[in-house]
């Protein structure tokens, strides 16, 4: 039976609202071969607390002072030990406590497998599918229209994941699976909502930023024309989405 270590890595940084939420949610799987990493950025919030009431169930847990989320998030991979690795951070959710079992059960051996992610608020309450609906097969090609993969939703073969390319300070997750991918030689679908993700993060606070960042790792992967172009595609898609549900709605 095909049984991976996987290394599921939380970061967090004052965050006393939602950690309580993802821990339980790692914790609650019925897949028992989980390495669980916690890297706090020095939280004063009570979110340590928190973490503290499940500290028999953390593996590995750091709290200091970082220089950001991606140096956060590769202090994680340096201390993970598993076959595969994932990050599911403060506020989200693996979908439900079956979803490791699950991803793990739809095929042996793959470099990378993905799934679907449902939206949620800040309450808790589903928002419905995301806008970028996950593809039917996946290659590291398939972010050239945005980004159709969720971060929380995709299990990478640890060996495969490179440090965070700390130059880009919101959207280096795009980078990092594309740079995984171009390595994968299996890449499994597992047709199923695997997470639950937390709507409005920085990348939408600083949604200027961030798209001039995604626009720089696209032309960066895909050439500077097609990504220009395909940016012309993006648009009328995010017009023709905001059109329909306008008139769904209505």
């Amino acid at each position: 039976m095909f049984n991976p270590r996987l290394s599921v890595v939380t970061i967090v940084y004052n965050n006393v609202r939602d950690i309580e939420r993802t821990i339980r949610s790692v914790v609650n799987q019925t897949y028992t071969n989980i390495e669980y990493i916690i890297v706090d950025g020095l939280s004063n919030d009570g979110t340590l607390q928190v973490i503290d009431k499940y500290k028999s169930q953390v593996t590995k847990f750091i709290s200091e002072k970082d220089e950001g989320i991606y140096d956060a998030m590769n202090k994680g991979l340096t201390l993970a030990t598993g076959d595969y690795v994932i990050f599911m951070n403060s506020g989200d959710e693996f979908y439900d406590g079956k979803t490791v079992a699950a991803v793990f059960a739809s095929a042996d051996d793959a470099d990378i497998y993905y799934g679907e992610t449902e939206m949620i608020d800040d309450d808790g309450n589903s928002l419905g599918q995301r806008r970028h609906k996950a593809p039917e097969k996946f290659t590291w090609r398939g972010f050239k229209y945005g980004m159709s993969i969720s971060h929380q939703a995709i299990y990478i073969r640890r060996s495969l994941a490179e440090p965070y390319d700390r130059r880009y300070q919101l959207s280096s997750d795009i980078d990092w699976i594309i740079r995984a991918a171009k390595k994968a030689k299996k890449i499994i679908n597992v047709n199923r909502y695997v997470a639950k993700y937390l709507v409005g993060g920085m990348s939408k606070k600083k949604h200027r930023q961030s798209l001039m960042e995604r626009f720089d790792i696209m032309k960066r992967n895909y050439g500077l024309i097609p990504t220009v172009f395909n940016h012309f595609v993006i648009a009328f898609n995010l017009g023709w989405y905001w059109l329909r549900n306008r008139r769904t709605n209505d």
